[in-house]
């Protein structure tokens, strides 16, 4: 069974073991808010685009009649995680709708108006940037004869700094489990994990689509999956050669000029790829004020474990060790 954790040293970043959930989505998202309700508490009273887009978009007639919707939708579809939004609220005290507002963010977000959006006055330039600014994760994927990794900045809001942590959690029957990392408040997960299976996703999002890493560590493979509107998408398996993927549409085109110009082709240069900054405008390793590097993650699917970075990424200063078999 994977899962298995080893603290790095650091010990920062809280792990929490639900064990079995027998009792369905609903079981786990109360124990998660249950453990996590202050850190929840904390995220939905600091999150600007919650607040001061997301709040009062969902007041309004057309939010609603989105903001039903979806949950109507999610909640036929998808009972399981629905119960699990439920219950991450009703553990950690926070309303329903805040939860639904945060897990929708980015289908609720293009929605949103300019004009709606000066309607609700916000208040300054620093909060309209933080609310426009989605995430920017980047990945370096190599598999050749000598390395087979996938390492992984989780870009996000500074609404998320010090507001995420990990899930793990077990079938009822125990005959599987996963390891997610998770923004508070949220489902595990919208960032990375794996499960019992050696299979481990990261998903850096781009604008009315999403990518998707998938990585199979028992047949030593990782394919990028791009997905958009109208049921599109592209596949492409990563190769000895090193691929970088940022928050864009990479197969089809996009300058990455700095990447290009370091090309990693070991596990230590792709964490020093992760870790640069030269780039004034676009850095690969984004500290504010708007965007920031919650932590990097190294997969090596030969060591069959994943590797949680706090701070640059090119000190290695590793926080958490799992191992994914």
């Amino acid at each position: 069974m994977g899962g298995a954790v080893d603290d790095g040293g650091g010990g920062e970043l809280d792990v929490f073991d639900a064990g079995r959930c027998g009792g369905g989505g609903y079981e786990l998202g109360v124990a998660v808010g249950r453990r996590f309700g202050e850190a929840i508490r904390s995220r939905m009273s600091g999150d600007a685009v919650l607040r001061r887009r997301l709040l009062p978009f969902a007041s309004t007639a057309p939010g609603r009649a989105l903001v039903d919707a979806l949950r109507d939708a999610n909640r036929a579809r998808y009972p399981r995680y629905w119960d699990e939004m439920v219950g991450t609220a009703d553990g950690s005290g926070v309303p329903l709708l805040h939860v639904i507002l945060v897990n929708f963010r980015k289908e609720l977000l293009p929605f949103i108006t300019e004009e709606e959006d000066q309607h609700h006055h916000r208040e300054d330039e620093a909060t309209a940037v933080a609310a426009d600014a989605d995430d920017d994760c980047s990945d370096v994927l190599i598999v050749g004869e000598s390395a087979a990794i996938a390492a992984h900045n989780e870009d996000a809001n500074v609404a998320l700094l010090g507001h995420t942590y990990v899930v793990m959690a077990t079938s009822p029957d125990g005959s599987s489990s996963f390891t997610a990392y998770t923004y508070a408040g949220e489902l595990p997960t919208c960032a990375f994990g794996f499960n019992s299976n050696g299979v481990r996703v990261s998903s850096p999002a781009m604008s009315v689509g999403h990518s998707y890493n998938l990585m199979d560590v028992r047949r030593r493979r990782i394919v990028n999956v791009e997905t958009a509107s109208g049921n599109r998408f592209s596949v492409r398996e990563a190769a000895a050669a090193p691929f970088f993927h940022a928050n864009m549409y990479r197969h089809l085109q996009v300058n990455q000029r700095r990447a290009a110009e370091l090309s990693p082709d070991t596990k230590e240069k792709a964490l020093s790829l992760l870790g640069d900054t030269a780039d004034d405008k676009y850095p690969i390793y984004m500290t504010g004020p708007t965007l920031y590097t919650l932590c990097t993650v190294l997969v090596d699917l030969d060591e069959a474990t994943m590797t949680i970075y706090k701070g640059n990424p090119k000190n290695r200063d590793a926080v958490r060790v799992f191992r994914m078999l």
